[in-house]
């Protein structure tokens, strides 16, 4: 499913609009498909955005071995623009001042970080970026999202509870936070009941943690829920 953004002033035809981030990413959401076929495809563009990145960087690049000039200027403004057709480099540059729910780049942030909950591998073969899944958790964790968001962040998740951890993955409990409510709690209670030890630890103390806003979600905070956990 493709999730977009619109707000009363995006008509999708600006410069930053819904229409011009599907025409430059679209492809993108084949990353997730399930179909290894499919995603082959994906991960070959994926290849191809990132090379003529890396081109465009060097370019770039070389112009500083002279005074600035309006061949810098351009190198730039060919990068910027380049860059902006791969993951996750188009998704380093959103502005400071826009609401993350009204940013029509929000969709393929949650692609991005649905890339690497389902398939892990591959984005760390192609894409990892673990500071870049960090702060887009923290971006996307606010309670303000429309329900399909709302959801997706709840299927993102369901996901990662249920698998070793992985860097970044405690930036989750943000998440888990900011969308609490009765889908959620199921879900995490269903995973926590199930015979995944990972799912029983992880869904366990997110639960915990929800009932405890208050409280702080840090390592010596884990540490001490997984000790008492293990007790009984």
């Amino acid at each position: 499913m493709i999730y977009q953004v619109t707000t009363d002033t995006d008509t999708g035809v600006g410069i930053d609009g819904v229409g011009v981030w599907y025409e430059r990413l679209g492809w993108t959401y084949g990353l997730i498909a399930s179909d290894p076929a499919v995603r082959g495809v994906a991960l070959a563009r994926l290849a191809d955005a990132e090379s003529n990145t890396r081109d465009a960087s060097d370019r770039y690049n070389r112009t500083w071995r002279r005074r600035y000039s309006p061949r810098r200027k351009a190198a730039r403004g060919n990068y910027e623009e380049i860059r902006k057709h791969s993951l996750p480099d188009a998704l380093w540059d959103r502005p400071a001042g826009p609401d993350i729910v009204a940013w029509p780049g929000l969709p393929y942030a949650l692609l991005f970080l649905e890339w690497e909950a389902r398939y892990p591998q591959e984005w760390t073969r192609h894409a990892k970026a673990w500071g870049t899944k960090q702060g887009l958790i923290r971006d996307v964790a606010v309670a303000h999202h429309d329900e399909t968001v709302r959801t997706k962040l709840a299927d993102l998740i369901e996901v990662v509870v249920q698998r070793p951890y992985r860097c970044k993955d405690r930036e989750y409990v943000r998440a888990a936070r900011a969308v609490d409510g009765n889908d959620l709690r199921i879900r995490l209670q269903t995973a926590a009941r199930s015979d995944n030890p990972w799912a029983q630890r992880h869904a366990g103390y997110v639960l915990w943690l929800l009932d405890r806003p208050e409280v702080p979600n840090t390592r010596h905070v884990w540490r001490t829920w997984l000790a008492a956990a293990s007790g009984e």
